[in-house]
């Protein structure tokens, strides 16, 4: 058996698909999308074609090896999230061709379900109690809100003020057991990170989440001074070797690789395990299409540190299509009580709709990310 045919689709809301085939017939899929840079994932694609028709698809370690090291640059958003959606395909093909799910193939399930949460708010939190509320009747047993908008390095407090308020009226409304990620989305610099997160604390947030910039995460260690809220990261975080340093210095409590840009199931499989070495729990980045999901469930399945994992279901993102629209088996991915059970089918354990696919790639997209401005002009971080 071996790689004979490779395709993408860019395809609405902002998403690339790969479709990989063998000379027996047997197809998967992977998700290989840097989100607003969709045309230059493709080209990424189009750059390995060569080197991986002929190959046999059922090696996936030494293809990850070649894609990884047989470059003189490597790591980076760009090279990892073409290695992830390779990867993913290549676990879909193998589940298939061996007829079991791909968490089978990794060691076997821990676990019969994850728990999921749901986003509510968009990108400037707005009407965050009355989404809260609407989540929880949907069955969902936590939400996850960006936590302010743009933010300077030194700011007015009334910013500080208006978060805190907006996380207290979703506490009165869901209630003390209801679980509220706040993302700050390293929107908030870390002279204001130090006061919000002290601010929030009696609020009891189930975590903050990128509480400054990848860039600046030696500073953690000063904010997590700040609070015993639990810190995650690691969206933007795209190999073993990132992750390394956090994890030595002990002062993340959750990371959240994202199986779309960390080097896929290969790579983040391995990432967890590390993770689990530092008592760190996981909780994959997942605001993506039906492939990404499948393949962090994937890796839920089998990682006994996973916590909780996000989706994208009906989030702001989601306008000209949403993740269901492109899947087959969508009794699949019924949330019950807030949770998800493990996928069953071959594979990645998703059957995309390849005729979906094909109709919406002839839309494709040009999803860009906003830019965002200070009151002064200056740029302000998404």
């Amino acid at each position: 058996m071996y790689i004979k045919k490779i395709e993408t689709f860019i395809v609405p809301p902002r998403w690339l698909f790969l479709r990989i085939e063998t000379n027996n017939g047997y197809v998967g899929w992977g998700e290989p999308i840097v989100e607003g840079r969709a045309q230059t994932m493709e080209g990424a694609v189009n750059d390995v074609k060569d080197l991986l028709k002929g190959l046999n698809p059922l090696h996936i370690e030494d293809i990850w090896q070649m894609l990884y090291r047989s470059g003189m640059y490597r790591g980076g958003p760009v090279l990892m999230s073409l290695i992830a959606g390779i990867d993913q395909a290549l676990w879909d093909i193998k589940g298939k061709y061996y007829n079991v799910p791909v968490y089978e193939m990794l060691g076997g399930a821990v676990r019969d379900y994850i728990d999921v949460y749901s986003w509510i708010g968009g990108d400037k939190p707005n009407n965050v109690a009355e989404n809260a509320l609407y989540a929880k009747e949907q069955g969902f047993k936590a939400i996850k809100m960006n936590i302010t908008s743009e933010m300077r390095y030194i700011d007015a407090f009334d910013k500080i003020e208006q978060a805190v308020e907006r996380v207290a009226r979703v506490r009165d409304t869901v209630g003390k057991d209801f679980g509220i990620a706040l993302d700050f989305h390293g929107r908030v610099h870390k002279a204001m990170a130090k006061i919000l997160v002290k601010e929030l604390e009696p609020l009891r947030p189930m975590f903050i989440e990128e509480p400054v910039l990848p860039e600046h995460l030696d500073t953690l260690k000063e904010i997590a001074y700040f609070t015993t809220i639990p810190i995650a990261t690691g969206e933007r975080m795209y190999s073993r070797w990132d992750f390394k340093k956090i994890l030595h210095e002990g002062f993340v409590d959750i990371i959240q690789p994202d199986l779309s840009h960390a080097g896929g199931i290969t790579e983040c499989r391995k990432i967890a395990t590390m993770a689990e070495a530092y008592d760190v729990a996981l909780a994959p980045h997942c605001p993506l299409g039906p492939i990404a999901l499948a393949s962090s469930l994937q890796l839920d399945a089998v990682s006994h540190n996973a916590i909780i994992q996000e989706q994208s279901m009906g989030i702001h993102y989601n306008k000209t299509a949403d993740l269901l629209d492109y899947v087959v088996n969508k009794e699949d991915f019924n949330f019950k009580n807030g949770t998800i059970g493990l996928l069953e089918k071959p594979g990645l354990g998703v059957e995309i709709c390849e005729k979906v696919v094909r109709e919406r790639a002839k839309v494709e997209h040009d999803w860009k990310f906003p830019v965002w401005r200070n009151d002064d002009g200056t740029i302000s971080e998404w």
